[in-house]
């Protein structure tokens, strides 16, 4: 056995009920051969060993009052997986299906895009099994109160600095920063998406849909073609998927689906910039639900219980939540014309899909590359904070663009360097994998 398969099974036998994070460990040290071959020095330092073990691990109680004054129980994480490139930056996630595994996986893959930035961002990710929908202002504000009494003993601006994930927006961020202020008398960048008024950047609820429509475009570009009139299958309805439908509009696309968890609208017309901004608010305001779409304009079919990888389309931008293109999903979209996949969510398509894709040869962008942006803009929001300046919009769409093409150049160019042309997912995770692992050896063994 190599010294990449070694190190799975031991990963596996010590992780045997978390399959998410299995599966993220998997596909990257597979993906690693050829530089494991080339360069002894990782092996001999036993990097991997290292590198898919998290640094620590927190696991806390999270007590709070409901509307009817009854008590509620929730558990709160945060994985600090690697901070050798610089402190932990990740993304906290509230949703009922959050448990250590899934948080592992995040974190560990968290490692390897912030890498991809150029920006000096180790890798965490965290959050709570505590379901946002459905409660009110009042009740959210009490929970992330109580979250962050207990989060703020570990974190802080050149320490961990937590961000938004799924079911933390503007309004959780908000109260989590009140009390973090409240509890350690300071006002520092601890927290990203922060509001405009009180430290928050430009672009940054924009950025992971921006940015994996920027990746596309120059995964396009590879073969001499553009955005230009394709045809998009958009999944989500989130702040993702909104942000990639602007975009999309932007440079010439036209996105037909977004989904939730109940279904999926098929708009063959387009969803153009009035139907998205009546999106934003049955999302953002109302906290509809997507099927209200179908409802609302003519033509549009909605299909229960659905995913939109059935709609005959040429890009595919899956933006919901990880695992959501399995092997037959992928069959029938390259089967309907679909070249292009890049990954706004994280870890969206099963291994099968991926290799399904990489066997058709189209072009795919890993969420670690695609789906960067978003922390690469949170990085530029931590940058405007400790200057105590915030960047006018069209700078901060210059440093983001900047930044995709730059990781575009670099994964596109690592994968050739090591025999594998064409190849996003090899090019990303040893692209990604280098730089942490020579910083590692570089602070010796902590």
């Amino acid at each position: 056995m190599s010294y990449a398969s070694d190190v799975v099974q031991m990963v596996s036998q010590r992780n045997p009920s978390e399959p998410e994070f299995l599966q993220a460990v998997k596909e990257v040290l597979e993906s690693l051969e050829p530089v494991l071959s080339r360069h002894p020095k990782y092996q001999k330092n036993r990097i991997l060993e290292r590198i898919t073990e998290p640094e620590r691990v927190i696991l806390f109680r999270v007590p709070w009052f409901d509307d009817r004054g009854e008590i509620q129980v929730n558990r709160g994480f945060r994985i600090e997986f690697n901070s050798a490139i610089g402190p932990y930056k990740g993304g906290l996630r509230f949703h009922p299906t959050v448990n250590l595994g899934i948080l592992k996986f995040l974190a560990f893959e968290q490692t390897f895009k912030n890498s991809l930035t150029t920006i000096s961002m180790g890798g965490a990710k965290g959050g709570s099994d505590f379901d946002p929908k459905g409660k009110s202002d009042n009740e959210v504000m009490r929970f992330c109160q109580s979250f962050m009494t207990e989060l703020q003993r570990h974190i802080g601006p050149l320490t961990d600095v937590p961000a938004g994930d799924i079911g933390v927006g503007g309004r959780e961020i908000g109260y989590l920063f009140g009390q973090y202020k409240r509890l350690r008398n300071e006002f520092s960048g601890v927290l990203t998406g922060k509001g405009l008024n009180w430290g928050g950047s430009l672009i940054r609820p924009e950025a992971t849909g921006y940015g994996a429509v920027y990746f596309a475009e120059e995964m396009l570009k590879t073969r001499g073609d553009s955005l230009e009139g394709k045809i998009c299958a958009v999944s989500g309805s989130g702040n993702v998927a909104q942000y990639t439908v602007e975009k999309l509009n932007q440079l010439g696309g036209k996105a037909v689906t977004l989904s939730d968890s109940n279904g999926t609208i098929y708009d063959p017309a387009g969803i153009d910039a009035e139907k998205l901004a009546w999106v934003m608010e049955l999302k953002n305001v109302r906290r509809g639900r997507i099927r209200e779409y179908a409802e609302k304009f003519k033509g549009v079919t909605y299909k229960e219980g659905a995913r939109p990888w059935d709609i005959p389309c040429q890009c595919a931008f899956p933006s919901a939540t990880q695992n959501e293109i399995n092997a037959e999903e992928a069959k029938t979209l390259v089967k309907n014309g679909c070249f292009v996949v890049s990954e706004g969510a994280n870890m969206p398509s099963e291994p099968e899909a991926v290799d399904i894709f990489l066997e058709h040869k189209i072009l795919y962008g890993p969420g670690k590359a695609a789906n960067a942006g978003g922390v690469a803009t949170s990085g530029l929001e931590m940058a405007q904070n400790s200057q105590f300046m915030s960047w006018p919009r069209e700078q901060v769409d210059q440093h983001l663009h900047r930044i995709m093409v730059n990781i575009h150049e670099n994964v596109r160019r690592t994968a050739e360097e090591y025999g594998y042309p064409g190849n996003y997912v090899v090019g990303a995770n040893i692209a990604g994998f280098v730089k942490v692992a020579d910083a590692m050896i570089d602070q010796g063994l902590v």
